[in-house]
């Protein structure tokens, strides 16, 4: 494993965020603003990956992770868990999002297993949740992918795009195991 990174799966290496990454992070999400809209609205300018970068290296309660392809060393997209709790919780709520290249080659399956893994492990974490727009059908398969359960609906969950947006809840807990996907590594 390089040193560099956290976790390395076949096809993709995650590593923390540093603020020398926003020429590549913007430049992709610039690229994926199709592939994005209106579900996400990660930063597209260097003073906005900047800020979102730093909270992610410097709060505690994240932390973020990107996604390297390791066929050409690339950025393939993002994971950052959210609103870690410790205590009796143990819990954080993920987010993600792929860049256009990478997307539908399942680099998000591969890098989302290592994510909990390393969040079940490393972490001592003991729930994450993903919280999706129910019509963000890429987002709803890789987690249903995954292994997580749909627990419930959250109307006006997210103020996202100028509007309280609904969403579905799904959860993983350390309890819960699938054979043969990327959380099985774990």
């Amino acid at each position: 494993m390089s040193a560099r990174h956290l976790a390395e799966g076949p096809r993709v290496a995650l590593r923390p965020f540093t603020y020398e990454d926003a020429a590549e992070f913007t430049a992709r999400v610039r690229e994926s603003r199709a592939l994005h809209h209106p579900w996400l609205f990660p930063p597209e300018t260097t003073p906005a990956y900047r800020a979102y970068a730093g909270r992610l290296i410097e709060d505690p309660t994240k932390a973020g992770f990107l996604v390297c392809d390791r066929e050409d060393g690339g950025l393939a997209g993002y994971v950052n868990i959210n609103n870690i709790v410790h205590g009796g919780f143990l819990s954080g709520a993920l987010g993600y999002g792929a860049f256009a290249h990478a997307a539908g080659r399942g680099l998000m399956t591969e890098a989302l297993g290592l994510v909990v893994a390393h969040a079940f492990g490393t972490l001592g974490l003991h729930r994450l949740e993903i919280n999706v727009q129910p019509g963000n059908a890429a987002s709803v398969a890789l987690a249903r992918r995954c292994g997580f359960r749909l627990e419930g609906y959250s109307p006006e969950f997210l103020f996202i795009d100028g509007a309280w947006r609904d969403h579905q809840r799904w959860a993983l807990t350390t309890g819960m195991t699938r054979t043969g996907t990327a959380f099985a590594q774990s």
